[in-house]
């Protein structure tokens, strides 16, 4: 439900601050029409117990200009032959698709997103990307690659409409909706879920969730990896072994884009200098921690509270709307 609502409000919002109808939405009922009530398509109760009334049922639902599908919890229950059948559909008459937080199984399972850039919740990438090799998963809050919009889960679809807005709507709009929301600030695509690493590396791993933790707690004054990893009982090889392993990166490229997200936030909700944002982060120069960043983001910090952060070329929808 959260999901489903922080994807939907926006566009309700836009509609009411822009004073023009510029986004319209609709719920399909998956399931064919043999197997609902012949009064009507049937609800279908979120994970909160709340119900919500499709008002289609598959058979009967119009053309969109974009097809959302929003999963919960138990998302490969849900996913039957009559989803998968609904989005193979849509997809066959050209219809961009979209899923939010656990939705993206349901695109994965459809065999819609082979080659694809995508987002799902934090607690379904380990499991997924096993099942799935040939589709890319982020770890990003939200992934639009062509014609395919993904998101992970709770906020992050408010941050997808609100880029979406942009889009068509432009900046300020987009801007109003998220003060109507009282939302800081609208992430991007430069913005990554937050991943507990447990759930990353899972149990037995003690030493190298210690040292990925006492990384986190010494941005400001970074330790030299052989004594971090002295800290945590381990030799130098030992350290960036675990780190290969478990998450595919050196622990100086991890300890390195630790600081550099920490600088972006910092850049991003506070008034610092890029100096003093280079010092809080434990860059000894301006000049490194620049040419880092740009190494990362794709662009100097100096640019960061300027950058209108837009999303790559895509036409914008002329209407959005859902489907549970």
């Amino acid at each position: 439900m959260i999901a489903f609502a922080n994807a939907l409000e926006p566009l309700r919002m836009a509609n009411y601050l822009s004073r023009k109808n510029l986004y319209s939405w609709f719920v399909i009922n998956a399931d064919s029409a043999d197997s609902t009530d012949s009064t009507g398509p049937a609800s279908g109760a979120a994970s909160n117990g709340l119900s919500l009334s499709p008002m289609y049922r598959a058979d009967e639902a119009p053309p969109c200009d974009i097809l959302f599908v929003c999963g919960g919890t138990h998302v490969r229950e849900a996913v039957t032959n009559d989803v998968v059948k609904l989005l193979r559909v849509y997809a066959g008459r050209g219809t961009p698709l979209g899923g939010l937080c656990t939705g993206t199984f349901a695109l994965a399972k459809a065999g819609l997103l082979n080659g694809y850039r995508c987002a799902i919740h934090w607690e379904n990438l380990a499991s997924i990307r096993e099942e799935f090799p040939a589709i890319l998963f982020s770890s990003d809050l939200f992934v639009i690659d062509r014609s395919m919009f993904t998101c992970t889960g709770g906020t992050a679809p408010l941050d997808l409409m609100l880029n979406l807005i942009r889009l068509k709507g432009g900046k300020s709009l987009a801007s109003d909706v998220s003060e109507q929301f009282s939302v800081e600030r609208i992430r991007d695509q430069k913005d990554q879920q937050h991943i507990p690493l447990l759930s990353r590396v899972g149990f037995g791993h003690e030493a190298l969730l210690d040292a990925a933790v006492f990384m986190e707690m010494n941005i400001e004054e970074p330790f030299a990896l052989d004594v971090l990893a002295e800290q945590v009982g381990l030799s130098l090889r030992q350290l960036e072994r675990l780190f290969k392993r478990y998450l595919n990166i050196t622990p100086a490229q991890h300890y390195l884009n630790l600081r550099l997200r920490r600088g972006r936030e910092f850049l991003l909700q506070t008034n610092m200098s890029v100096m003093e944002v280079t010092v809080a982060c434990g860059f000894q120069s301006s000049s490194h921690f620049c040419k880092s960043y740009r190494s990362l983001f794709g662009y100097a910090p100096s640019r960061e509270r300027h950058q209108d952060h837009s999303l790559p070329p895509a036409p914008p929808p002329a209407a959005v709307r859902s489907a549970a």
